[in-house]
């Protein structure tokens, strides 16, 4: 009796395992299938889950008509940049709130998350104007800043919890070796938090690489455009080429599993090897 009951638990879990994995898959799936496909399939009645015939045309398009590389290039650039000031900032401010002697320290996050609470469309306009008195239009620069100031909260918010779990006792060790607090952070938290920092990172990194709107407002020549403002310059009044849309929604997808994967690996090497246990 209880083996069988066993055996249904098993069965339901690989069940409800693979109806995620398929809700997951399957945007992607349909995606890669229509990046393959030519445009008098994509618009027929009874349209094919298998290209028939195959087609790379897509692909040279959005490389060779639209430049695709250049939204490329720009979004990694915006994103990196992002990604680094966001970590060195929030992991700075995560470390003062958890371990020095701070009043109010609570209260100071709440109004740190506050500042990336307000709905987007309803700052845009106040950065706009901003950033058009003091030359940041159409520039790297603009884009960073605001990314960077929506997206330290959040890494200020994990961090802190992170380093809450440390032991305060590595602290007062290396205080007593002569240790300054920044010598503290740098040489003993900062290599323990490395699962964090690669997993907050992460959400910086990919938050930065898909938004739209403060690019939209903020860039108006290729050069700075990042990718989504790209793939939403393909359509025009009369057409959408959904065939291109969609190899460039692949294109921008995979580096984004690709660096989920690689950085699991690091975030799984790191807890079992280097973590520290209460």
């Amino acid at each position: 009796m209880v083996d069988e009951r066993s055996r249904i638990q098993t069965w339901a879990i690989c069940l409800g395992a693979c109806v995620i994995l398929f809700w997951s898959a399957a945007p992607f799936l349909w995606q890669l299938s229509t990046s393959f496909q030519e445009d008098v399939a994509l618009t027929s009645e009874t349209p094919s889950f298998l290209p028939d015939p195959w087609t790379w045309q897509h692909y040279i398009n959005i490389f060779v008509d639209k430049h695709f590389q250049i939204y490329l290039r720009n979004s990694v650039i915006v994103a990196g940049l992002t990604t680094a000031f966001c970590l060195f900032a929030g992991s700075l401010a995560g470390f003062a709130l958890s371990r020095l002697e701070i009043r109010g320290r609570f209260g100071i996050l709440a109004a740190i998350l506050s500042v990336s609470m307000f709905p987007q469309i309803a700052i845009v306009g106040p950065l706009y104007l901003l950033a058009a008195d003091y030359g940041f239009l159409d520039t790297y620069s603009g884009l960073v800043i605001t990314y960077v100031a929506l997206g330290v909260p959040l890494v200020t918010w994990v961090m802190f919890g992170y380093f809450d779990t440390i032991p305060r006792e590595l602290d007062e060790a290396a205080r007593m070796d002569g240790c300054s607090a920044f010598g503290i952070f740098w040489r003993i938290i900062l290599p323990i938090s490395v699962p964090s920092l690669v997993t907050t990172g992460l959400l910086a990194f990919i938050a930065a690489w898909n938004e739209f709107m403060f690019a939209l407002a903020f860039t108006s020549s290729i050069d700075h455009q990042t990718v989504p403002v790209g793939i939403a310059n393909f359509t025009n009044l009369y057409y959408i080429p959904w065939g291109d849309i969609a190899a460039a929604s692949i294109v921008v997808t995979i580096p984004l599993v690709c660096l989920v994967l690689v950085f699991q690996r690091r975030i799984i090497d790191g807890l079992t090897q280097g973590a520290v246990k209460e």
